[in-house]
């Protein structure tokens, strides 16, 4: 993020010094900021963040996966006539720290359906999440942290 705010007051700079105030001199001013920015990010300690825009873009790709996978579960689900499903809800151990990717977290599975995230420990250690069918705790658990919480990880290190 860091890296960001640098490229774009370089290339506000590089307007500035041209004293050429045109949009197609600050895209200009971006892509030679954003070349120079590139060439010196190990100096500066900084990460990629058209990297991360890559990984974020990732996150994204599997939550549209994930949604459509789980819209069609539940629809099955719910068409079935017998309706043979076993609601609960689950402990799944957070390996996630910060505050902002525990809340990402627990809004992605909130957002696909069929599952709930209902609460948070006060250690911030683990999410209860209640599934519709919840015949199988322990395939959830891995495939949020195969899925989600390995994604999450990747886009914020």
């Amino acid at each position: 993020m860091i890296l960001l705010i640098v490229n774009l007051l370089m290339a506000v700079i590089w307007v500035a010094v041209s004293g050429s105030a045109t949009f197609h001199n600050l895209l200009l001013g971006f892509f030679v900021s954003l070349a120079v920015v590139w060439l010196l990010r190990e100096q500066i300690n900084g990460v990629s963040y058209l990297g991360r825009v890559r990984r974020l873009t990732g996150l994204f790709g599997l939550f549209l996966a994930e949604l459509a996978k789980s819209a069609w579960t539940v629809t099955v689900l719910s068409l079935t006539p017998d309706l043979d499903i076993k609601p609960g809800i689950f402990a799944y151990r957070l390996t996630l720290t910060r505050d902002f990717e525990i809340a990402l977290l627990a809004n992605l599975i909130t957002l696909t359906p069929g599952t709930l995230s209902v609460d948070v420990s006060e250690d911030r250690k683990t999410l209860y999440i209640h599934a519709l069918d919840c015949d199988d705790p322990d395939a959830a658990r891995k495939s949020i942290a195969e899925g989600f919480e390995r994604k999450i990880k990747e886009a914020f290190a």
